[in-house]
């Protein structure tokens, strides 16, 4: 493989799954870690990524921006949010993941609609607390500076204590067979803490993570109520999420 086909692959997976680890991509493309850390390291030179320790992340990821223009499928995600936000209903009590698609929902929330939001999420509860009508309440923890977002015990033990109306989460890789996966062991441990914590749990996805997976689980598919993508709920891409007990919008 070429050093351009190399790189292009690196960019359009850490575009698409937000962080990439380079002993994945190593393995993947079947060359060696040093050559994709030197390409990582040229990337992150060339400013279309960025490198961390042991990876990358992207650039649209990593911004506190709400209006972060540099988002990968920006109009998917606009899509996925307007359906989303067709959900919430005065006076709910909700919970809000990060992420560039649970960003794009908290920017359209109606500045009328009267919420209770909690969030982990450092650029979600700056971006709600321009709203009048919503209560946002961030839930405390160890921050991850990568993702923005509170992770460890702390924010573990506090999810416990509340019980939401819906929660609306993000997710790395989404599979019909396998669920629920990330490659960051933290992160998942979040997840179940929220889902655990809420009444009904909303998966919003764009199509191109669907049918894929990494190593740490966080739920089987049936432990989400909803799955929101930018697509028709009958489009083919969706047949093995339709064989399960999950509502698809």
């Amino acid at each position: 493989m070429l050093k351009e086909e190399r790189q292009q692959t690196i960019l359009s997976e850490v575009d698409l799954h937000n962080r990439i680890l380079i002993t994945d991509i190593a393995e993947a493309l079947d060359v060696s870690i040093d050559t994709i850390r030197r390409d990582v390291k040229e990337l992150d030179a060339e400013n279309k990524l960025r490198k961390v320790h042991g990876g990358a992340i992207s650039m649209g990821y990593m911004t506190n921006s709400a209006r972060n223009t540099n988002i990968y499928k920006i109009e998917d995600k606009a899509a996925i949010a307007v359906k989303a936000v067709s959900m919430l209903r005065d006076g709910a009590v909700i919970f809000l993941d990060g992420g560039t698609t649970c960003m794009e929902l908290a920017r359209i929330i109606p500045e009328n609609l009267n919420l209770t939001c909690f969030t982990i999420s450092l650029p979600v509860a700056m971006e709600l607390s321009h709203k009048a009508n919503i209560n946002v309440i961030s839930i405390g923890g160890q921050i991850s500076k990568e993702a923005q977002i509170a992770i460890g015990a702390n924010a573990i033990h506090h999810l416990s204590e509340i019980r939401f109306d819906y929660s609306f989460i993000g997710t790395g890789y989404v599979d019909a067979t396998y669920g629920l996966t990330e490659f960051d062991w933290d992160i998942v441990q979040i997840k179940k803490a929220v889902i655990k914590a809420s009444k009904k749990t909303v998966l919003l996805s764009i199509s191109e993570k669907l049918n894929s997976q990494h190593r740490y689980k966080t739920c089987d598919i049936n432990s989400i109520n909803t799955m929101i993508t930018e697509l028709k709920p009958d489009d083919k891409l969706l047949k093995a999420f339709r064989n399960h007990d999950i509502k698809i919008i």
